[in-house]
């Protein structure tokens, strides 16, 4: 989710494509929890031990604008909580990302507004052991329900990416626990087919764009808006 789009040997290019353009409707909880006008990159100041570049949350906003056809929205805030390379294991509850997620969403709203999603595109680390994919599904479970009732929300919907790639050899086992969760309110987004950099890790920046689009349009397909119309 932090975003690798445009970057290259340990710089980002700058490019900006039309479809994660800022907007005055589109803001970001910056990591001194205040909020701001959102830009790429999202997580430069969360994810801060890897160079950022563009992801799929500016492209997923200006997506929701776009859908809502003129009707009155208001403003959708981004809460940047991702940390690249780590595995599903070091968000179990307890941890120190998860308690700066739950800190991060629970600060979000304390002056209004409603958490309505959780964007989750994670799982490349859990590719290298096959003790860490085999586990993957029941990690991501019990992440899923102690969120929800960390945040006294029991029916947050959760938007998960099916990784297109990953770290080492098991990353089938991972797509399949991420594609065989079946728990209420849960969305599978599939990131394959989607081009790859010459790392074979990272999404290009287009790829970035499609893909948060789609996660978008999973999202709406999945939320009671009266404001929703399809082409």
């Amino acid at each position: 989710m932090a975003g690798r789009g445009g970057v290259n040997g340990g710089k980002w290019d700058g490019k900006i494509p039309p479809e994660c353009m800022p907007n005055r409707s589109i803001l970001r909880l910056s990591a001194q929890l205040r909020w701001e006008e959102a830009h790429d990159p999202l997580h430069s100041d969360i994810d801060v031990r890897k160079i950022c570049g563009v992801g799929p949350g500016m492209p997923f906003a200006n997506e929701l604008l776009i859908r809502a056809n003129g009707s009155r929205i208001g403003v959708v805030g981004l809460v940047p909580c991702a940390v690249g390379g780590t595995r599903i294991s070091q968000w179990a509850k307890g941890s120190r990302l998860y308690n700066h997620l739950v800190r991060r969403a629970s600060e979000s709203v304390k002056e209004g507004g409603t958490i309505r999603a959780v964007l989750w595109y994670q799982g490349e680390s859990d590719t290298v052991e096959r003790e860490d994919a085999e586990a993957y599904k029941g990690n991501m479970e019990r992440f899923i329900l102690d969120l929800r009732s960390d945040l006294q929300i029991p029916s947050l919907l959760i938007v998960q990416v099916a990784i297109a790639s990953g770290e080492g050899r098991y990353i089938d086992v991972v797509r399949e626990a991420q594609i065989g969760l079946h728990l209420p309110n849960v969305k599978c987004v599939d990131a394959k087919g989607l081009r790859l950099k010459a790392d074979n890790l990272h999404l290009t920046t287009m790829s970035q764009v499609h893909l948060g689009i789609k996660l978008a349009r999973a999202f709406l397909a999945l939320s009671n808006h009266a404001y929703v119309t399809w082409d």
